[in-house]
């Protein structure tokens, strides 16, 4: 049966998602609060900008306040905000979801935590996204990874592989290759391990994450952040579970060299000139998801009793020039290398 679907946070990420559903067939509302991006997807349409080829679709958006005026409610939201906007648009929509309707976080970071208590645990469907895109226009959004080379994996909170989430993996197949993942929550700590690897790097110096691979001393202050990373999941029992491509053997004892092969499996995923999300937000001049990345690492590293002196200082660095009290750019690359202890000792000498 076709579903009555909502894609709330229709930013790159969800505006690329919600294009491939529509263009499925699929019944779909886009929400959002940007009112510009809103009105030009009336008036035009989305533009989805891709190497394989451009995609210009009708499709059916809405501001915030004309929700209320919808006559309907959806079985099926995807919720495609920064984690930031989480808590709130998950209480806007509750009322507009329908009694066996589903929220299915197609965000970073692990948003399901403080969801499904607003939501209902289970109501909610948890996922892990490997998605490049950018937004920088109203209407019009320059997407790196295609649909062929777009992943998503999808997972029940408690584990079990359930008809619903079998469907919803169907439907969210015209964005992507979707995987039904028994360890959603080892899934997440493995992709939010990669965040927190690179994110705030590329942001603290605006350069893209293909360059930070191209650099050793920036590798390695990557794979630092990583290790302190996977070192708290550890302790918090979870399961590291292979994403992006990687088998169980590549991932097999998380030493810096998996780490390093992740990181770089997932840039040759989203490309050369793909921007990240950190540096799209510092550009733009809003606060970024250091908080909910490493900052979430190192506030659940204090929990576990797990030492996280790299993440805890390149939280503070976001937050600086979030703040503006520093910019962002080269002239960060002393402060990032310093995070390193081995160095800080070696400049020392």
């Amino acid at each position: 049966m076709r579903k009555k679907i909502a894609v709330l946070g229709t930013g790159a990420i969800g505006s690329s998602v919600a294009s491939e559903l529509t263009r499925a067939g699929q019944d779909v509302c886009l929400i959002d609060q940007w009112a510009a991006h809103v009105d030009a997807m009336k008036s035009n349409g989305l533009h989805i900008q891709m190497v394989e080829g451009d995609l210009k679709i009708k499709v059916r958006a809405v501001h915030l306040s004309e929700v209320c005026t919808l006559k309907q409610k959806f079985d099926v939201v995807f919720l495609t905000c920064k984690s930031p906007d989480s808590i709130w648009l998950a209480e806007f929509i509750k009322p507009y979801l329908a009694p066996g309707g589903v929220l299915v976080s197609l965000q970073n970071s692990l948003n399901d935590e403080w969801l499904a208590p607003v939501i209902g645990y289970e109501r909610d469907v948890a996922a892990v996204v490997e998605l490049a895109a950018e937004l920088w226009e109203p209407g019009i959004v320059k997407r790196h990874t295609s649909p062929t080379g777009t992943w998503f994996a999808l997972g029940e909170l408690h584990g079990r592989v359930t008809p619903r989430v079998q469907e919803l993996a169907s439907i969210l197949g015209a964005a992507g290759k979707v995987e039904v993942k028994t360890n959603i929550w080892g899934g997440k700590w493995s992709k939010l391990t990669l965040n927190c690897m690179s994110q705030a790097v590329s942001g603290a110096l605006r350069i893209s994450d293909w360059e930070i691979s191209q650099s050793v001393p920036l590798m390695d202050v990557a794979v630092a952040l990583g290790r302190e990373c996977l070192q708290v999941g550890i302790a918090l029992g979870y399961q590291i579970e292979p994403i992006i491509g990687l088998t169980a053997e590549e991932m097999l004892g998380a030493s810096d060299d998996v780490l390093r092969r992740a990181l770089l499996r997932l840039y040759s995923h989203i490309g050369q000139k793909s921007i990240n999300s950190f540096l799209q937000d510092l550009m733009k001049g809003r606060p970024t998801e250091v908080h909910h990345m490493n900052g979430l690492v190192a506030r659940k590293g204090r929990d576990a009793g797990v030492p996280t002196p790299l993440n805890e200082k390149i939280t503070a660095m976001i937050a600086e020039i979030e703040a503006g009290r520093l910019g962002f750019g080269p002239e960060n690359l002393g402060r990032l290398e310093s995070l390193l202890p081995e160095r800080r000792a070696t400049a020392g000498q």
